[in-house]
């Protein structure tokens, strides 16, 4: 079983900053993906960024490409996303997720969401 504990949100202005974290504590899977989603309200839950396991392998959603840096630290099981340039549609509560890696999209574990709040 493995618990994602998620932080790092915040009110930011437009044009700001924040940087997300996502601990996995438990026993994970050797090989996996890590997945941000956001969800803002009256909206379906989207993908925002995805990280391999070794780090080595990331991919984003095209809203956020050239603003948000997904990485992680490979001494531990923690995800961090970096998110530059922020916008208002940027406003959403944010999710950690993990997944065995080749199991395609299917998700096995979510964080409980931190929210984002970015003012005009």
């Amino acid at each position: 079983q493995v618990q994602l504990v998620e932080s790092g949100g915040g009110l930011v202005q437009a044009g700001g900053s924040l940087r997300l974290s996502c601990a996995a504590v438990g026993r994970s899977f050797s090989t996996y993906i890590m997945r941000w989603f956001r969800q803002a309200p009256g909206k379906e839950r989207e993908f925002v960024a995805g990280i391999n396991w070794s780090g080595l392998r990331t991919f984003y959603a095209d809203s956020v490409k050239g603003r948000f840096t997904i990485r992680k630290d490979n001494a531990k099981i923690t995800v961090y996303l970096q998110m530059n340039g922020l916008k208002p549609e940027d406003t959403a509560v944010y999710y950690c997720a993990m997944g065995r890696d080749g199991a395609g999209s299917q998700i096995d574990y979510w964080g409980q969401g931190t929210q984002v709040t970015v003012s005009s």
